[in-house]
């Protein structure tokens, strides 16, 4: 059984996908961009204000499925530019202080939806 998870805290999918799934006890939420959900403009300019706002729709995510950013056993980062890997790792590191960070993986790729320079998927437990 699965459940589809939705807030309107994050951008709403623009293709045939869910914010996120739950199945399993755990939660599986789609690559999430720097799309503000209010006024739908893109954050490209600064690649860390992008990643605290590709962050904070997870934790909206997250929330909205009964789960929380403390939970997330499993993350993937896709760069734009590899050299911006320094920033978008403090950004991304500091949602993570205190506790167990999740694996990771970190790709450069050749282009991401919107030309966004950041994007963000994560799978956490209930």
């Amino acid at each position: 059984m699965k459940r589809q998870v939705h807030t309107p805290e994050a951008p709403a999918p623009i293709g045939p996908y869910s914010q996120a799934v739950e199945a399993g006890g755990l939660v599986f939420v789609s690559g999430q961009i720097p799309l503000d959900p209010e006024s739908g403009n893109l954050i490209t300019g600064d690649v860390e204000r992008a990643t605290h706002l590709v962050m904070q729709h997870i934790r909206s995510i997250l929330n909205a499925a009964g789960s929380g950013l403390d939970k997330v056993v499993k993350a993937s980062i896709f760069l734009k530019d590899m050299n911006d890997f320094a920033k978008v790792n403090e950004v991304y590191g500091s949602y993570f202080e205190g506790g167990v960070p999740p694996a990771r993986e970190t790709v450069e790729v050749a282009r991401l939806p919107k030309d966004v320079p950041v994007e963000i998927s994560v799978i956490a437990v209930k």
